[in-house]
């Protein structure tokens, strides 16, 4: 058990090839409404809710993604205290005046779909070349240190340049994902009564003498009465003349047994990456690791979509998983303490790196920049030619 969190044990952590191969948080969640409550996790286009069935018929739901996690846990680096860790770069998309007023629209790099290699970021002239030359030491050398001065965060969560020149692919440091186990899935419907009742014969014959012209069903305009029984989707609406419970308009699920998140931070991962030499590789990795430590511990708001608000409902277990032997239990992670003490640790990490902050932190989109962009072949196309 690693009963105290010092700096010594996080750079223990970070440097020792034969420490632990990652740390581990599962953590108990519960609608807010109690157990056996019904919540409802995303959709996909075509399958609906993603369930899977257990050989032995247990159904297990995704509650939110991997991806969705990331984007939900990356963001609080814009917050106070978390912000004086990274550089705070914005892109400006619009500047433009309307109705007397200035209206400018900016979208800070930790809210980019695809972080540093986002294809807003190549459409930025000034800043795509210095994300351009951070991958490629990265990918040429190994030498991470110009991409941790530019967009850490990339390098936390994960990043692939599927659009430039280096085609550098990077996994992620901290991953997270939520799912709930023994579910039973619901469905529902409903009824959207129109005033098209109330409404003469003439002017309902005007109406529906229109909407044919236009090719425009009525009740997408709210003059018609629309039930609401099944979703869009390829999947049969009718099997043998009855309704098809796969087509029907989802419910959200039962949960009949806690909902549980799972965080792993990747140490083999953390320590695959380098600096310039053996004293940059050190800082690299502290400072990487310091980040992910952060994330990963931060209470992140738990009201996921409507109909899907969690709270977190027992004490964090968190545990050290050596590549051989037994599991160790790290409580100091879980400890009152613990947010102060990264936070603390974060601050003497990023030093070295802070010196490098680009002065600049606002970059313009160009949108010639991104029709080049667009006509830009990728590999695959380039290969099938």
């Amino acid at each position: 058990m690693v009963d105290s969190l010092t700096p010594e044990t996080i750079n223990a952590w970070a440097d020792d090839a034969r420490g632990p191969v990652a740390l581990c948080l599962k953590q108990k969640l519960q609608s807010v409404e109690g157990e056996g409550s019904v919540i409802f996790p995303p959709t996909y286009a075509d399958i609906g809710y993603n369930i899977d069935t257990l050989s032995d018929g247990t159904k297990v739901a995704l509650i939110d993604s991997v991806g969705s996690q990331a984007n939900r846990m990356e963001p609080i680096f814009k917050r106070k205290p978390f912000s004086e860790l990274v550089p705070q770069i914005e892109i400006e998309l619009q500047n433009k005046e309307h109705d007397g007023e200035q209206h400018v629209e900016r979208r800070s790099l930790l809210d980019l779909a695809h972080r540093s290699a986002d294809a807003v970021v190549y459409s930025c002239p000034e800043l795509a070349p210095e994300m351009a030359r951070a991958f490629r030491a990265l990918r040429q050398h190994g030498d991470a240190q110009r991409l941790c001065q530019l967009a850490p965060t990339s390098l936390v969560f994960g990043f692939w340049d599927s659009r430039g020149e280096s085609g550098e692919k990077h996994p992620r440091l901290v991953r997270s994902i939520i799912r709930a186990w023994n579910v039973q899935p619901l469905h529902t419907a409903a009824q959207f009564n129109s005033v098209w009742k109330v409404l003469d014969e003439d002017q309902r014959e005007q109406l529906d003498k229109e909407s044919k012209a236009k090719k425009i069903k009525l009740s997408e305009k709210g003059f018609a009465d629309a039930p609401a029984t099944f979703r869009k989707t390829r999947i049969s609406q009718y099997i043998d003349g009855s309704p098809n419970p796969e087509a029907r308009v989802l419910g959200g699920v039962l949960t009949s047994e806690p909902i549980e998140r799972v965080v792993t931070v990747n140490l083999v991962a953390l320590r695959s990456i380098h600096g310039a030499d053996e004293e940059k590789t050190k800082d690299v990795r502290r400072y990487l690791l310091a980040l992910t430590l952060i994330a990963a511990t931060a209470e992140i708001d738990l009201f996921l979509r409507e109909g899907c608000h969690l709270r977190y409902a027992d004490n964090d277990r968190w545990s050290a998983i050596p590549r051989r032997g037994e599991i160790q239990p790290v409580e100091s992670l879980s400890s009152e303490e613990a947010p102060r003490l990264l936070l603390e640790y974060g601050a003497e990490a990023v030093k070295p790196f802070k010196r490098g902050w680009p002065q600049k932190l606002t970059y313009k989109f160009d949108l010639k920049e991104a029709k080049k962009l667009l006509a830009k072949k990728s590999e695959d196309e380039e290969s099938a030619v």
